[in-house]
């Protein structure tokens, strides 16, 4: 693997899903030329601006996210509207780049090489 990369994303005026797809590709290393499927990647992502992502009324209100508490009936949703309010703009970015990493041993790893400011 080559060394260690640092990328920053500006996230003023973009949606969501496109900063969270680009940050996902470089967080895997599908930008690097030696990119190994089975490996973790040591790129960093910075992302800045979180705060002035571009979201439409409608989607604070239609989005919902889910969680399971571990007991029966235990299925919680949240708006994103209530999520923004309560964890602010930066975990409606990891949520979704987290739901865009592969569902492996690898995705722990590499989420933590995500830094994202408001």
């Amino acid at each position: 693997m080559a060394n260690a990369q640092t990328y920053a994303i500006d996230a003023s005026g973009k949606a969501p899903g496109r900063v969270a797809s680009e940050a996902a590709k470089l967080l895997m290393g599908k930008n690097d030329p030696s990119f190994v499927r089975n490996k973790p990647s040591t790129n960093r992502v910075v992302i800045s601006n979180a705060s002035k992502l571009k979201i439409s009324e409608k989607k604070l209100i239609e989005t919902d996210y889910a969680r399971y508490t571990g007991y029966p009936g235990g299925f919680r949703y949240q708006k994103m509207a209530e999520l923004i309010a309560k964890k602010g703009y930066s975990e409606v970015l990891k949520q979704a780049i987290h739901g865009m990493l592969p569902a492996n041993k690898l995705r722990s790893i590499v989420i933590k090489h995500l830094t994202i400011t408001e």
